[in-house]
């Protein structure tokens, strides 16, 4: 990460929801929480349809655009997977002041 860092807001809209890596990533994988977070959102694949996206505390994901985690079980010691995502890379989040493990350090 570089001293020039740039605050960057990404939107928390369905779209962004949509394509997150979040849910797959390795740091969530053995959180109990987060395994009941991605049943909620297949509960909420009708908000999503309309273009909405849900309260960010029912779903695991878009952290770079919601901030923190709600599950606290998560294991920040694995690699994380923000750079392989597409939102992370049209945001250019590359630039921003945190730039990984956004579900541990909070929004972009």
């Amino acid at each position: 990460m570089s001293n020039n860092c740039e605050s960057i807001e990404v939107p928390y809209i369905a779209s962004n929801l949509e394509r997150c890596m979040c849910s797959q990533c390795p740091v969530q994988s053995e959180s109990s929480c987060v395994l009941e977070k991605v049943e909620n959102l297949k509960n909420e694949v009708s908000k999503l349809k309309e273009g909405k996206a849900p309260t960010p505390q029912n779903v695991p994901g878009v952290y770079c655009s919601a901030g923190e985690a709600v599950c606290k079980e998560l294991n920040i010691e694995k690699n994380c997977i923000c750079n392989t995502c597409s939102v992370w890379k049209e945001n250019n989040l590359n630039n921003a002041c945190t730039f990984e493990h956004y579900c541990s350090h909070g929004r972009a």
